[in-house]
């Protein structure tokens, strides 16, 4: 069975820190790239971050480039997103995925959508105010 948990959202004031994490178990996350998708109220999918298999190579959003960081943990089945001086349009949903690295990057249109990924979680809420 496929899981992808993610944790530690929180309520946070702007300029603060948060560090979340996604444990996956079901499949091989070695063989998967992981990303991070956000959802704020009343929008649609956003794309994050994604880091590859080894954790070698990371890519970021315009937006949140500078102040997160992705990182993964292939002993412990864990992607992470650190993410500081956060700010209020970073309220959201934020949702881990995996998409296998057999398949190609894909186009950054395409990581805004959910098929892109064969697997996704269930999501942590993350808002920012003061």
């Amino acid at each position: 069975q496929v899981q992808l948990v993610e944790s530690g959202g929180g309520l946070v004031q702007p300029g603060g820190s948060l560090r979340l994490s996604c444990v996956v178990s079901g499949f091989t996350f070695s063989s998967y790239w992981m990303y991070w998708v956000r959802q704020a109220p009343g929008k649609g999918l956003e794309w994050v971050s994604a880091i590859n298999t080894g954790g070698g190579m990371t890519y970021y959003a315009d937006s949140v480039k500078g102040r997160f960081t992705i990182s993964r943990d292939n002993a412990k089945n864990t992607v992470y997103l650190q993410m500081n001086a956060l700010k209020p349009e970073d309220t959201a949903v934020y949702y881990c995925a995996a998409r296998s690295a057999d398949r190609t990057i894909p186009s950054p249109s395409a990581r805004n959508d959910q098929r892109a990924y064969n697997y996704w979680g269930q999501g942590t809420q993350v808002t920012v105010s003061s």
